[in-house]
């Protein structure tokens, strides 16, 4: 991956998930996608705050979309290796978050891991 692609795919998943539409965002990740977030684990009820699978992620992500009506993401950084990207953002609330994607072989998400700061 160049900083060309990252920048890509971040302004893309930026964009998919301020336009609230679900199927945009879910364009960006795997069937097999695993994801790892505290915010799961709240939202869940679910200790370790894994989602399994497209259509988990899906449901995780409709819930999250209707807990947060407003909800909209600034990209403030982002970093990029061989087959991953770290997109570093703010929330509606000012509220900052780092996620390191895991990317397979065309460029979609297969390992998310949310890290937030408050």
């Amino acid at each position: 991956m160049d900083e060309i692609q990252a920048r890509q795919l971040a302004t893309d998943w930026i964009q998919a998930w301020n336009s609230h539409d679900l199927d945009r965002i879910l364009a960006h990740y795997e069937d097999d996608v695993v994801l790892t977030s505290p915010v799961a684990a709240r939202l869940l009820g679910d200790p370790t705050g894994n989602v399994r699978g497209k259509a988990a992620l899906g449901a995780y992500f409709a819930r999250g979309l209707e807990y947060y009506p407003n909800l909209k993401f600034e990209l403030l950084d982002l970093f990029w290796g061989l087959n991953s990207i770290v997109l570093y953002y703010r929330n509606q609330n000012g509220g900052k978050t780092a996620e390191f994607m895991e990317l397979s072989a065309v460029m979609k998400v297969n390992k998310v891991v949310a890290n937030y700061n408050g």
